[in-house]
């Protein structure tokens, strides 16, 4: 029905629809499927059946949600591709189509933490002794990403008892000094690439991701935009990710969950395709998103970043060449989301200070997700991005 309205009164009626008139349900997941990404690039599948372990069950409660999907994969494709070429998309302009769909009540406390910790998982094997046990409602059904040869994109797929949702769960940066793993390199380009300023320089010292520095604070914006597009990135793993599941469950809605530069590859993705999103602790992604020249939908309220005023790394503030990701030779310099945001004041609130330490999916369902926030709110209201929110301000670019 709202797809015959006009794309901006999509937007704004979307807005006023009320999600909580409809009473909220529940669904039940378990592990089906873990996915990986081999050194050819070809997306591997394995049915967790194959770890020989009984999957356990983890229950979410949903509400309607509306979302905006193009209207067919093929006109998003050459509307992005008009953009890349500076063609003017406002001669055959995307059409976006806006419907109610299935997905998850990030206002409920126990949502958040069973979504967190099926993305928690996506670091790990179902047979590792860091795996949460979380009962018998939602198959883990697909792993991807952990074939032997595979050193990039990585996790899982959970897929409800009834079949009608699945979850794509996307792994985050694994980094040496913490387990490290066969991803890290590819990871750590990722990251340099979609939020650093400029190819991540930080400093004089610093060896540049890609060649589009132009010296002080001048970059070469065609280059960048280029790289992104041209390099090998995630974000198209992703897309392929999502059109393989698609295919595999035609009539299932898909979300997309993931931590670290796993939740902002799933915002991209569900971008992408107008499938409701949950990313934890996440760099901001709206500057890889324009970079990456993705059409703009009528509204991304269907993506819900929840992270921690404690972590440096989503609020855009490990920066500079002392900074703790500095150091470590990550340049997250971006700092402008998309969608909604779930911020848990922990510094002003808990005390906490302001540390990488507090950046780990572990800290927050230990410690934010056991209890409601305060009285009569399970978790803080989401608000929207600040209007006057600047990526890399004093850049200029050419």
């Amino acid at each position: 029905m709202l797809s015959y309205l006009p794309t901006a009164l999509q937007a704004l009626v979307s807005l006023f629809l009320s999600h909580d008139a409809v009473p909220a349900n529940e669904l039940h997941f378990q592990l089906r499927h873990t996915h990986a990404v081999s050194n050819g690039s070809r997306i591997v599948f394995s049915d967790a059946a194959k770890f020989g372990f009984v999957s356990e069950t983890y229950s979410v409660n949903t509400r309607p949600l509306i979302v905006s999907k193009p209207s067919s994969l093929t006109a998003y494709s050459s509307a992005r591709r008009r953009s890349m070429m500076e063609l003017q998309n406002e001669l055959e302009p995307l059409v976006w189509v806006s419907e109610t769909t299935t997905g998850p009540h990030t206002e409920k406390r126990e949502t958040l933490r069973q979504l967190a910790m099926m993305t928690s998982n996506s670091y790990f094997e179902p047979k590792d002794k860091e795996w949460y046990d979380l009962g018998d409602e939602w198959n883990a059904t697909y792993s991807y990403g952990w074939e032997p040869d595979a050193n990039g994109f990585r996790g899982h797929v959970f897929v409800s008892t009834d079949e009608s949702t699945v979850v794509i769960s996307i792994k985050g940066t694994s980094v040496p000094w913490l387990g490290g793993g066969p991803t890290v390199a590819k990871d750590k380009l990722n990251d340099n690439l979609l939020f650093s300023c400029c190819c991540a320089r930080v400093g004089p010292t610093w060896s540049t991701v890609c060649g589009c520095y132009q010296g002080g604070y001048k970059c070469g914006l065609d280059c960048v935009q280029n790289t992104l597009v041209e390099d090998s990135l995630f974000y198209p793993i992703g897309t392929n990710l999502y059109n393989n599941i698609s295919y595999m469950y035609p009539e299932a809605n898909i979300w997309l969950i993931g931590h670290s530069l796993g939740g902002s590859l799933a915002s991209l993705v569900g971008t992408t395709f107008g499938a409701p999103v949950v990313a934890f602790e996440a760099p901001s992604e709206r500057m890889a998103a324009r970079r990456l020249h993705l059409p703009s939908p009528p509204s991304t309220q269907h993506i819900t970043h929840v992270f921690n005023t404690g972590d440096p790394i989503p609020m855009g503030t490990c920066t500079g060449v002392t900074s703790t990701c500095a150091t470590g030779g990550y340049a997250l310099e971006s700092r402008c989301h998309m969608g909604k945001l779930i911020k848990y004041d922990t510094v002003k609130k808990l005390r906490w200070s302001v540390n990488v330490q507090n950046h780990p999916i572990k800290v927050i369902i230990d410690n934010l997700f056991n209890e409601d926030w305060e009285e009569g709110r399970e978790v803080p209201e989401s608000v929207d991005e600040d209007e006057d929110c600047t990526d890399c301000f004093q850049w200029e670019y050419i």
